[in-house]
């Protein structure tokens, strides 16, 4: 072997050797988290704020960062912020789960049975790119406007993310892992569950990733266009309210309050479930 190649082989070696970096600290993590967003968050107001004050609209078109806050306090003082965020997200919670349980072991049966996969592959890729919108209209034709509704529109947009996202994560196990799983005794359902989930658990968790987004937007849309007693005062209702007063604020704060509940379910479930799992695969440093 030259001499070079000699050193680069004892170079990478001694990485291997090389001692783990050490853990950061919880404060260092949390810094790194959150600073970043809030560096994000200041720009938006600052460019919102400038572009308020050139003037290129009026403000009941477009009110600037301290309309919009004194309209939230206003809605708060009313008592219709926290209930209609209380609404939305049960609504949101209960068509997930409905949808984990109906995507997950139809993900299985399409990412191993191949004249399923061939018959409802497409199908599901389709409504996956089929927004979710369209479904209002009917749900509400065949169901009224209930919650039936509701979790029908978002059951059309949670489930085929989930079951797309499993069947990804299935078609990269590899096939030594069952061998290795039928030896040990693991056949059928041991099989899925010992074998076959956990190795495609990162594809699994993208597309429960990828199904609450459709869900929570499914269930935006559904509230917006339904408006009944029988569904509660949901966000999508605000947001419906603030345009029938012609009240940009309240519509904004409306946005603003969807947003918030999208983004902090995705940074305390979500986010975490996936640093867990890249790093049980050793795809991700401890100090992430």
């Amino acid at each position: 072997m030259p001499a070079a190649d000699s050193d680069l082989v004892e170079a990478g070696l001694d990485a291997l050797d090389a001692p783990a970096r050490r853990p950061v600290g919880a404060l260092v993590r949390l810094r790194r988290s959150v600073l970043p967003p809030l560096l994000a968050v200041a720009l938006v107001l600052v460019l919102w704020e400038a572009v308020v004050l050139a003037r290129w609209e009026p403000d009941w078109v477009l009110p600037g960062p301290a309309e919009v806050w004194q309209s939230m306090l206003g809605a708060l003082r009313q008592g219709e912020v926290w209930p209609s965020v209380g609404q939305s997200v049960l609504h949101g919670l209960l068509g997930f789960v409905a949808s984990v349980l109906i995507g997950t072991p139809l993900g299985l049966l399409v990412g191993r049975l191949r004249p399923l996969r061939v018959a409802v592959g497409p199908v599901l890729a389709g409504l996956q790119n089929l927004p979710s919108v369209a479904w209002v209209p009917p749900a509400i034709m065949f169901f009224g406007v209930t919650p039936a509704a509701l979790y029908c529109v978002v059951l059309l947009g949670a489930v085929p993310s989930i079951a797309l996202g499993l069947v990804s994560g299935l078609d990269q196990v590899p096939p030594l892992f069952l061998l290795v799983g039928r030896n040990l005794g693991a056949r059928r359902l041991a099989s899925v569950r010992h074998v076959l989930l956990p190795a495609a658990l990162a594809g699994y968790v993208g597309g429960l990733k990828q199904g609450w987004a459709f869900a929570w937007r499914s269930l935006m849309a559904a509230e917006i266009i339904a408006v009944s007693p029988a569904l509660g005062h949901g966000l999508g209702r605000l947001l419906k309210q603030a345009q029938d007063a012609g009240d940009m604020g309240l519509a904004f704060c409306a946005i603003i309050l969807i947003l918030c509940v999208g983004v902090m379910v995705n940074l305390l479930v979500f986010a975490p479930l996936e640093r867990r799992v890249l790093r049980s695969r050793g795809l991700s440093g401890p100090d992430t």
